[in-house]
C-alpha cells in the first residue's frame, strides 16, 4: 500500500507540475515564460532551476521552443551541469543544432554521458566529425565505442537509431543466474522487455521475454526457454523498413545485429514511434514541395528550400497557359468559356490530388503492389467515372441555366467527365510510376498531377468548345 501511495503521489506531482506551465489549449502559459525570461534577464540561476527542476524533457523541450534564441543559450548556459540533455532530444532539428553549437565540447560531452546510447547519437550527428571525435575522446572507453559504432552506420538506418544498452546472456546459464546478474548491474538499461542470448562471439541465438523469466523456476537453463528472434533487424536497414516491422508484428522491442549477425543494439518501441512520426512529417512536407523544414528555420532558409519547387510549378503553369493559347480565337467568340474553364481545370486537380494522396499512402505502407495495383487502378477509374458524372450534372445545369445556352452547359458537363477520369488515372498511376524508377511519389507526385489534370481539362473543354461551335 505504502508504494502505491508513493507512486499515486509521483503521478499527482507530475500532473499539477503539466498543469502549471500549460494552458487549456496546450500552449505554455505566458506567466511562466515570463517567469523564465525574467530569471534569465537577472541571471539568476537558483529561480531558474528551481522553476525546471521538476519538468519532464519534453516539457523542458517545449519551454526551449517557446524561448527566443537568445534566452534558449542563456538557459542553458546558467543551468551548466543541471541542464538535462535529454531534453535536446524533444525539439526541432533547427533549434537542437542551435544550442548544440553554441556549447563547448566538453559541457556536451559531460551531458551526453549521462544519456541512453539512442539519444547520445540523436544529440551528437548534428556535429561535424571532429567534434565528435573531440566529444568521444572525452568519454569513457566502452560508451566512445558503442556512440563511435552508432555513429558510423548511414543515417536514417537501425543502426543510428539503435540502443546499445541491452542485457545479454550465455544459453548455459541458468534463470536463477540472470536474475542475479541483472540485480547486481547498474548499467542495465532504463527500460526493457527481453533478454537475448548469445554465443561467445555474441552472434545471436535467441531471446526470453522477462515475463517468461518471472514464470521459470531458478534452476532452469535459459537455452531450455529461449525463442528464436524471428524478426532481428539488419543494422543497415532503413529506419522506415524497421518500422513496418514493428508495425506488422507487433514488436515492443527487436534486436540489431550487424553482417555477421552479431548483436549490436536493440531498438524499442519509443524509437519507432518517433521514426513513424518523422516520416509521416516528411512525406507531409514533401507532398507540399516544402522539403524538410522547422518552423525554427531562417526567413531566407525557409525561401530557399521552397523556390525549387514553386520553379516547377511555374513551369507546368506556363505548359497549361500554352493550351489555353491554342484556342484563344474560342475564347474571343465565347467569353463564357474564360468563367467556366477553371471549374474544370480546378475539379480535376482536387480529384487527382485525393486518389494522388491515397496511392502514395498505400505505396508507403506497402498495401499497394504489383500484385493488386491492376484491381485498384480499375477500381480508381470507376471512382473517377462516376464522380465526373455527377458533377457533370451539376456543373452542366448551373452552366445552362447561367448562360442560357444548354450546349455550353453539355460540353462543360462533357469535359468534367473526360477530366475527372483522366484526374482520377493520373492520380495513380504517376506515383506507382514514380515509385517503379525509384523516385519519392511523396516528392514529385502532386506536380506532374495538377499539371495532366490542368492541360487536360483545359484541352478538353476549349477543344470540345473549337468543335461544336465551328470556331475557325
Amino acid at each position: 500500500m505504502e508504494g502505491q501511495d508513493e507512486q499515486t503521489t509521483g503521478a499527482r506531482a507530475a500532473e499539477d507540475s503539466h498543469a502549471d506551465i500549460y494552458g487549456e489549449d496546450g500552449a505554455i502559459l505566458s506567466s511562466f515564460l515570463a517567469a523564465i525570461g525574467a530569471a534569465i534577464a537577472d541571471r539568476d540561476t537558483l529561480t531558474l532551476k528551481r522553476e525546471v527542476d521538476d519538468l519532464h524533457q519534453s516539457e523542458l523541450g517545449d519551454l526551449l521552443e517557446a524561448l527566443h534564441p537568445e534566452q534558449r543559450r542563456a538557459l542553458v548556459d546558467l543551468l551548466g551541469a543541471d541542464f538535462d540533455f535529454s531534453a535536446l532530444t524533444e525539439v526541432d532539428e533547427a533549434i537542437r543544432r542551435d544550442i548544440v553549437d553554441s556549447l563547448p565540447n566538453a559541457q556536451i560531452a559531460q551531458g551526453v554521458q549521462d544519456l541512453d546510447s539512442d539519444d547520445a547519437v540523436y544529440i551528437l550527428e548534428d556535429l561535424e566529425k571532429e567534434d565528435q571525435d573531440e566529444i568521444l575522446s572525452q568519454l569513457p572507453f566502452t560508451e566512445r565505442i558503442r556512440l563511435r559504432r552508432s555513429l558510423d552506420y548511414p543515417e536514417e538506418t537501425a543502426g543510428r537509431r539503435m540502443q546499445t544498452e541491452f542485457v545479454a546472456v550465455p544459453p548455459f546459464w541458468t534463470i536463477g543466474q540472470t536474475i542475479d546478474y541483472m540485480r547486481e548491474d547498474n548499467n542495465l538499461p532504463d527500460r526493457f522487455s527481453q533478454i537475448f542470448v548469445i554465443d561467445p562471439s555474441f552472434k545471436l541465438l535467441g531471446a526470453i521475454d522477462l515475463d517468461q523469466i518471472l514464470r521459470t523456476k531458478r534452476s532452469v537453463k535459459v537455452e531450455e526457454v529461449m525463442h528464436e528472434t524471428r524478426h532481428a533487424i539488419p543494422a543497415t536497414m532503413d529506419q522506415e523498413e524497421a518500422a513496418r516491422e514493428f508495425e506488422q508484428y507487433d514488436l515492443l522491442s527487436a534486436a540489431v545485429v550487424d553482417e555477421n549477425e552479431r548483436l549490436v543494439g536493440v531498438l524499442t518501441i519509443d524509437d519507432v514511434v518517433d521514426v513513424i512520426q518523422q516520416e509521416a512529417e516528411e512525406d507531409l512536407l514533401r507532398m507540399g514541395g516544402v522539403g524538410d523544414e522547422e518552423l525554427s528555420d531562417s526567413i531566407f532558409s525557409t525561401s530557399r528550400s521552397r523556390v525549387p519547387w514553386l520553379l516547377v510549378n511555374l513551369l507546368t503553369a506556363f505548359l497549361a497557359a500554352s493550351v489555353i493559347g491554342l484556342f484563344d480565337r474560342t475564347i474571343e467568340h465565347i467569353v463564357a468559356l474564360a468563367v467556366l474553364m477553371p471549374i474544370v481545370a480546378g475539379m480535376g486537380g482536387n480529384a487527382g490530388s485525393q486518389t494522388m494522396t491515397v496511392t502514395v499512402r498505400a505505396l508507403a505502407t506497402r498495401d499497394l503492389d504489383i500484385y493488386n495495383a491492376g484491381r485498384i487502378i480499375r477500381r480508381e477509374m470507376g471512382v473517377g467515372f462516376i464522380n465526373g458524372i455527377i458533377f457533370a450534372i451539376l456543373i452542366g445545369i448551373v452552366a445552362a441555366a447561367w448562360f442560357r445556352d444548354p450546349n455550353l452547359g453539355g460540353i462543360i458537363a462533357a469535359a468534367m467527365i473526360i477530366n475527372m477520369f483522366v484526374a482520377a488515372l493520373a492520380g495513380i498511376l504517376i506515383p506507382l510510376l514514380l515509385d517503379r524508377f525509384k523516385i519519392d511519389p511523396a516528392v514529385a507526385s502532386a506536380v506532374f498531377v495538377t499539371t495532366v489534370t490542368d492541360v487536360v481539362g483545359f484541352f478538353a473543354f476549349l477543344g470540345l468548345a473549337t468543335w461544336w461551335f465551328g470556331v475557325r
